[in-house]
């Protein structure tokens, strides 16, 4: 008889040649995401049999895992502003980091209901999902270039029961049709191409490219065509949030700051980086 805690130890032995450091919390995703099994239902339980199909399911995406898939993508399960995201590589795999640019948008807006939200470059709609959810009565619109992206950010949303009106746009050629919003955010791609030599093969095999990937010579390409966006569909106070590359901060401040718009701030994330950028729509100042 094999026992829950026993398959748990074997299965930390065999991911930690691959995952290093990362082994045991990589080891409890995979028993709570494909078994059920959570921390506290393997303390309590541990000494319970663990059968053989549930042996197999487990031992099949550990060998996802040991081919260089990322646990979330083996799983299809990602964990974020703690809810349960759907994940495949047709999207990005939702960061802890990004939970900081949610965090902030609600701190800002905090007992405000009724506004009106776009989140552009959606992917698993993670970000436009949580605001959804923490924002009472907000109006919620989210867009990607990517169906599959959307597909996944639906899906999302459905499971999770929120109301987000999703739409495929490409953040470089939107077209404002008037004040539309309240709030602008987007997390949209910003690692340059000469970054890629620094980065886990786990990310470059894997992650979309799309959604990563900026020229070395326009690294803020995106930014420039959402902030030329908002400029017209903000409300007068509305407010525009970014997820950044620390390596460009200054220069997106500069940009913004071109546009002409006000309080432009960069903040920094739980690890102390340059993450996020904040500035506010002022019309007729």
């Amino acid at each position: 008889m094999t026992t829950i805690r026993e398959y748990f130890s074997h299965i930390v032995s065999v991911l930690q040649p691959a995952l290093g450091p990362e082994t045991e919390a990589a080891a409890r995703m995979i028993f709570e995401d494909v078994a059920g099994y959570s921390r506290t239902f393997i303390f309590v339980n541990g000494d319970r049999e663990i059968s053989d199909f549930m042996q197999t399911r487990i031992m099949e995406v550990v060998a996802k895992i040991l081919g260089g898939m990322p646990v979330q993508y083996a799983t299809g399960k990602a964990r974020f502003m703690g809810m349960e995201f759907t994940v495949s590589p047709a999207v990005l795999i939702p960061r802890p980091e990004t939970e900081g640019l949610v965090d902030i948008i609600t701190d800002d807006y905090n007992g405000r209901s009724g506004l009106r939200v776009l989140d552009v470059c959606t992917g698993s709609g993670c970000i436009a999902v949580s605001l959804a959810r923490v924002l009472p009565f907000a109006d919620v619109k989210a867009v990607d270039i990517s169906d599959d992206a959307l597909a996944v950010a639906r899906g999302n949303a459905a499971a999770l029961k929120v109301c987000v009106d999703f739409e495929k746009e490409n953040a470089l050629a939107m077209k404002a049709v008037g004040v539309e919003y309240d709030i602008i955010v987007s997390n949209p791609p910003y690692v340059g191409e000469s970054e890629k030599k620094d980065m886990d093969g786990r990310v470059l095999d894997y992650e979309p490219a799309l959604a990563l990937f900026v020229p070395d010579d326009d690294p803020l390409c995106f930014y420039r065509s959402i902030a030329s966006y908002a400029m017209d569909a903000l409300t007068s106070g509305g407010k525009l949030y970014f997820e950044i590359n620390p390596l460009h901060a200054d220069a997106l401040k500069a940009l913004l700051e071109g546009f002409g718009f006000d309080d432009c701030e960069l903040i920094r994330d739980y690890r102390g980086a340059v993450r996020f950028a904040r500035a506010v729509h002022i019309v007729g100042k």
